[in-house]
């Protein structure tokens, strides 16, 4: 059992859970709920994040990444490969099963919901995908993930539920994109080296670490005067405004990134993003709930 977790990298997976958890508040505050419906998007949405999970560590031990990075508890891959405990051919057939097992729930949700959900499922497949093997070596491949594991399922999430999509669903999406896209950049900075042997075109190899960590920080406090802003234009409640609670973590992990090439500070940079990004989607979703519950 323990060889799966690792190749799945189940410490990753809560983020499925709090996309999904976010974008059903949203619903919820406006009116649209169903239980079940909840739980089987939570699910379809868990299976795309093991899918993409499983099929970056196969390409990444494939391309010989795997075998050259810097391994820390939140990048450089799970080690499962590597270490010989599961053959590539396992971790293939379980990524690309994943990715199937989701087919069935997404044809229930487009049936039930509406086709409107159709782009959005394929799009999001496509960067599943297409992300290791294609996007990662097209220059700034952050946007991917940003889009396809965080604006996209708050978005799906909601529409599941809400049977539209509607322009306050999309604002509140955003900030999830941009958490997810910058937990995908700080993770990158380990793996600049092992990166680059494979011809991959992250943004702290075709930026420079400086840039990107610039850049990164950038991103971040755009996250909270996006969701100050949406509050003030009246597109967001004034609960999400929890989100902000998240601020000190952010600090820290802007002044780690700055020393990127000290892994003594960089490390619990990476720790306190990876706190940014789930604790930040959380509190926004609570906000939501007791919106709903209070109003306001």
């Amino acid at each position: 059992m323990k060889k799966w977790l690792m190749v799945i990298r189940a410490p990753f997976l809560p983020l499925s859970v709090v996309l999904a958890f976010l974008g059903t508040c949203i619903a919820w505050y406006y009116g649209a709920f169903h239980i079940g419906h909840a739980l089987l998007a939570g699910f379809g949405l868990l299976l795309a994040h093991i899918s993409v999970d499983v099929l970056n560590e196969y390409f990444d031990y494939r391309s010989g990444v795997d075998l050259k990075t810097q391994r820390t508890p939140f990048s450089g891959g799970s080690g499962a490969l590597p270490q010989g405990l599961i053959t590539p051919r396992q971790a293939l057939w379980l990524g690309v099963g994943a990715l199937i097992a989701i087919v069935p729930i997404g044809i229930y949700f487009i049936v039930d919901k509406g086709w409107e959900l159709a782009p959005l499922l394929v799009v999001a497949a496509a960067l599943i995908v297409l992300y290791t093997p294609y996007i990662l070596k097209m220059g700034w491949p952050e946007w991917a993930p940003g889009m396809g594991m965080g604006s996209l399922p708050v978005l799906g999430a909601f529409f599941i539920q809400a049977g539209e999509y509607t322009l306050p669903a999309i604002i509140a999406s955003i900030p999830s994109g941009i958490l997810v896209h910058n937990l995908l950049l700080l993770n990158e900075f380990p793996d600049v080296e092992a990166d680059k042997c494979a011809n991959r075109r992250t943004l702290p190899i075709v930026a420079g670490k400086k840039k990107a960590a610039l850049f990164y920080s950038a991103m971040t406090i755009i996250v909270y005067a996006w969701i100050i802003g949406g509050v003030i234009a009246c597109q967001m409640p004034a609960f999400s405004l929890l989100g902000l609670l998240t601020l000190p973590l952010a600090v820290k992990a802007i002044l780690g990134s700055m020393k990127y090439d000290d892994m003594s500070k960089l490390g619990p940079a990476i720790a306190a993003n990876v706190m940014v990004v789930l604790i930040t989607q959380l509190l926004m979703g609570i906000g939501y709930i007791l919106a709903r519950v209070v109003g306001g």
